[in-house]
């Protein structure tokens, strides 16, 4: 069973994993050092602040029906070019924000966004430190979600990061390989790579990810949850042309021999894109997911449906409007989203009108549900968004 949430909501206690902390001495030492610092050729201060008012049907007990959210990230940029074609860059990101039940603080988030440096050339890019992962071509239902939480539902586009060493090398002008390792809260190094080739019938995509961590995870964005040790391998494939069309599958191994866990995953998604010539075009996306799990050890097995299906149409310069609907077929769930965006300028103003099934709905004791407002019943929100 999934819960489809409209936004993201992140607790946090205020202090950074010690990894981070390394992980930020250690860069500010070597980019100091390079002297980089003192005679960066770009300095680029910038940032991100958002403010949203939301009214749901259907709170947890005991809880306002309003929420406010308010958050910042403050973000430094600074560049220096080697020579014609080389250049090194540092990127420093910190997320900041509370959410608020009525007039008591539910949630606050104080952690590092973003804190990588990178050395890039015409046919190298190495990145380390705080950074985002992302790859695979589905737009909603992503079986290749497996470092990101990019949702299109998310007007500020955030997206959570890892802490990493990417290595991606260009040998030739179609092909494009990667290599990472990812270290988690535990200090634990997993490590994989991605091979994409382009040719004239379409964008072609081969993932492997080896993950050697003792305690369990969720992977991705749907309830997939792996306990210890365990490797992914996925293919991905799209093409543009009248209609664009892509597929993503991905398959998960554990090493789990305990009967009572589903230690193998296989996920597929197929969709397929089309501009109906409306106005200045009107996108409409449909994609489809199909899960299975199954074990080694235990006769033991399940099967997950979901579909979505998107529509987006700017209207002029400063108008979108988006719609996106997602299925639950095997509860029966239907999840709806409505936004009518306008940007102006550094301004981004979002009225988001969502309907989803009430906590009465789900086989889950009220208690166990998350205590949000967000992705329950119908929601009415507003949310305003600053990027200097």
């Amino acid at each position: 069973m999934r819960v489809f949430f409209q936004k993201r909501i992140i607790i946090s206690d205020g202090n950074s994993p010690i990894s981070n902390g390394v992980t930020i001495i250690a860069l500010l030492v070597i980019f100091l050092c390079t002297n980089t610092l003192a005679f960066a050729q770009s300095i680029i201060i910038k940032g991100q602040f958002w403010g949203s008012v939301m009214h749901g049907d259907d709170p947890p007990i005991g809880r306002s029906s309003f929420e406010t959210t308010l958050g910042y990230i403050p973000m430094l940029s600074l560049a220096r070019d080697l020579s014609n074609d080389r250049f090194v860059d540092l990127e420093w990101g910190y997320r900041m924000g509370k959410v608020y039940a009525g007039d008591y603080a539910i949630s606050n988030t104080e952690e590092p966004y973003r804190l990588w440096l990178r050395y890039s050339s015409d046919q190298i890019e190495a990145r380390l430190g705080l950074q985002k992962i992302a790859f695979g071509p589905a737009m909603v239902l992503r079986s290749l979600a497996w470092f990101d939480t990019i949702d299109p539902k998310d007007p500020t586009g955030q997206t959570d990061a890892v802490e990493a060493f990417r290595l991606r090398v260009f040998p030739t002008s179609s092909l494009a390989l990667w290599l990472w390792s990812i270290n988690n809260d535990q200090d634990t190094l997993s490590y994989g790579g991605r091979a994409e080739l382009s040719t004239s019938i379409g964008e072609w995509g081969l993932t492997y990810h080896q993950d050697p961590a003792e305690m369990g995870q969720n992977v991705g964005q749907f309830p997939i949850f792996i306990s210890g040790p365990h490797q992914r391998a996925a293919v991905d494939y799209r093409y543009d042309g009248y209609f664009g069309f892509w597929f993503e599958g991905a398959g998960i191994f554990a090493d789990s021999k305990q009967d009572v866990e589903l230690n193998r995953f296989t996920l597929f998604t197929l969709g397929a894109d089309y501009t109906i010539p409306i106005g200045s075009g009107l996108l409409i996306m449909a994609e489809t997911m199909k899960i299975n799990g199954s074990s080694t050890v235990a006769n033991s097995t399940s099967e997950q449906t979901y579909t979505a299906l998107m529509a987006s149409l700017p209207i002029n310069m400063l108008h979108q409007l988006m719609f996106i609907t997602q299925i639950d077929w095997d509860n029966s769930h239907i999840y709806n989203y409505l936004r009518w965006g306008v940007t102006y300028d550094h301004f981004s103003l979002n009225f988001i009108l969502s309907i989803s099934p009430k906590r009465s709905d789900y086989d889950i004791a009220k208690e166990d549900l998350p205590k949000t407002i967000a992705g329950f019943g119908t929601g009415l929100q507003f949310t305003l968004i600053y990027n200097h």
